[in-house]
């Protein structure tokens, strides 16, 4: 080699070398996560968190749950100190079969909401439709409104082969078993059969959801029809479901054709709480008219608290007391339960309940679906499905929702890059 090819070469390996010193410190701390929630409070139930963490996401996935990860390994940092970081909400009772079609009801119906409109601005990820759609119309449901929602939409496909359509509810011989259970282990999104509304002193179509359950080894739920005398629930939840199977409308009932967990004294009906030990599953299910303080106050102080809390949202309860999650969450704070016991029951416990562990939780692996809260202190009323009011003094605010990765819902901009003019 000449020298002046040894010059040459020696000044290459020497530029190499500086460019390799001057992106070291870049090389050490690449960004490896797509975005970062710094500083919150996160809650966890099934990993037993409660504490102030950093959650870091990359892609749709909770990539690292741990305190301090550095700012600089995110391409987005959130500051979220202050607020409340818990799994996206499970709202476990849901109406959400849209459509256009004249006295269908909740099924292909006016009555029904389509889900991304009413789920992030409170938190929830996932809603269960409970009963829109029967085997005869599971696939119209979900090319319609499954297929088309960043929601995920889980269903509890109804016994009745037409859904939730008003007067066929009423129709025996469209309930059908082996069929519901045949579309039921045909589609992943079916986590139980629902009966809704049938009216009848006739434990029949209770018997035939629960074969059509054990068909799909999936629970069921049940709205408790009417009747005159009513059917006793007593006998309902200790005879006919199973544990692991779902009683709706908890705080609900109380009138002529429908018993309460309450009797006509106010005292807990036999059988309520020997129900829930055995593993029957007490679901608020508020909607319009199934939230009474009249039964729900002497039956939590009796000790029936519900296991899971969930809506019932449909055009004819989104805008009364019961209004979204997160403002049913706060109602039952200001009725004793604490923020990690609600949050438990609208996560983890809905999880538990639908079968699909996979969500409910911030594991790291799991699917980034993630709620974040600040909790107001103040005078804020609750109200009930009659129109009376109790007064409270805690609320939580949604203010950012994470859809598998994806920032969904930003009430007040945290996520959103600044303007600079």
């Amino acid at each position: 080699m000449t020298c002046s090819l040894f010059k040459v070469h020696f000044k290459q390996t020497a530029s190499l070398f500086i460019t390799l010193i001057l992106l070291l410190p870049s090389l050490l701390f690449a960004q490896n996560y797509d975005l970062l929630l710094k500083d919150g409070h996160v809650i966890d139930s099934r990993n037993e968190i409660d504490g102030v963490f950093d959650i870091a996401i990359s892609g749709n996935t909770i990539a690292r749950v741990a305190a301090n990860i550095p700012e600089n390994e995110a391409k987005k940092v959130v500051d979220a100190s202050g607020l409340y970081i818990t799994p996206g909400l499970i709202d476990m009772h849901s109406h959400n079969f849209y459509g256009t079609e004249p006295y269908r009801a909740y099924s292909d119906g006016f009555n029904a909401l389509p889900p991304d409109g009413f789920t992030f601005r409170s938190g929830v990820t996932t809603v269960v439709d409970v009963g829109g759609a029967g085997w005869r119309n599971f696939q119209q449901f979900k090319d319609q409104v499954i297929d088309r929602s960043q929601t995920r939409v889980l269903a509890f496909i109804n016994i009745v082969g037409d859904g939730m359509s008003g007067a066929p509810e009423q129709n025996l011989a469209d309930m059908d078993p082996r069929m519901t259970s045949i579309i039921a282990n045909q589609h992943s999104e079916i986590v139980g059969v629902k009966i809704a509304h049938y009216n009848g002193r006739d434990w029949e179509p209770y018997r035939r959801t629960v074969t059509a359950a054990e068909k799909s080894n999936i629970p069921v739920m049940v709205d408790f029809g009417g009747a005159i005398p009513p059917l006793p629930i007593d006998s309902l939840v200790n005879d006919i479901l199973r544990p692991g199977d779902i009683y709706t409308h908890v705080y609900g009932g109380g009138v002529e054709v429908r018993q309460a967990v309450i009797d006509e004294n106010d005292q807990l009906r036999d059988g309520m709480l020997e129900a829930q030990e055995n593993g029957i599953i007490f679901d608020v299910g508020h909607g319009g008219g199934s939230f009474f303080y009249s039964v729900a106050v002497p039956a939590i102080e009796q000790g029936l608290w519900p296991n899971t809390i969930s809506t019932d949202i449909h055009i004819g309860s989104m805008n009364g007391g019961m209004k979204n999650m997160a403002n049913l969450m706060s109602k039952f704070m200001n009725l004793g339960m604490t923020l990690n016991e609600v949050i438990e029951a609208s996560t983890w416990k809905p999880a538990q309940v639908i079968q699909r562990e996979e969500l409910g939780h911030l594991s790291e692996g799991a699917v980034a679906d993630i709620a974040v809260f600040s909790l107001q202190e103040g005078d804020f009323g609750f109200i009930d499905s009659r129109g009376f009011s109790l007064p409270g003094s805690q609320k939580l605010q949604p203010e950012l929702t994470i859809r598998a990765g994806s920032v969904v819902w930003d009430l007040n901009g945290l996520a959103a890059t600044p303007f600079e003019e």
